[in-house]
């Protein structure tokens, strides 16, 4: 659905602003709404692409780009229901955009901190004794055992 995650090109600001809504206060068109939500639905998409392809410099540039696109959706989105409101099905999709992004960030979060054990494990810290003066593996305390 997305673009290949190799191909890396911030957007024009041509293509990147939805037209504003009314400064009178009048309500957000329905394709207004789709512009935006189909903005996010594409750099959730790409986003996804570049943590497959593990491309650190498409991850966030993707990340940044789903931050801005996220951050006008929301506004447009809240102007709508104050002034007309906005048609159940982007209601859904909006929720269920905001559902992947905490997914996403789910995943990330449980992928650094099984990096950061790993590393732990593989780095033991500065000063700590790996091994005790007779060669033998030196137990690790935490530091709540050197309190007690």
């Amino acid at each position: 659905m997305g673009q290949p995650a190799h191909v890396i090109a911030p957007a024009s600001p041509a293509t990147v602003s939805v037209a504003p809504a009314s400064s009178a206060g009048g309500a957000v068109s329905d394709n207004q709404l789709e512009a935006v939500l189909q903005r996010v639905e594409q750099h959730l998409d790409d986003l996804q692409s570049a943590l497959g392809a593990r491309d650190m410099r498409c991850i966030e540039l993707h990340a940044a780009e789903l931050q801005r696109a996220l951050v006008q959706a929301l506004e447009r989105f809240r102007h709508a229901a104050r002034h007309g409101g906005t048609p159940l099905e982007l209601r859904r999709r909006f929720a269920l955009a905001g559902a992947q992004v905490a997914a996403q960030r789910d995943a990330l979060a449980r992928a650094t901190a099984a990096l950061d054990r790993a590393i732990d494990a593989l780095m033991p810290t500065p000063g700590a004794a790996v091994y005790s003066a007779d060669g033998t593996h030196a137990p690790r305390r935490s530091p709540a055992a050197l309190k007690a």
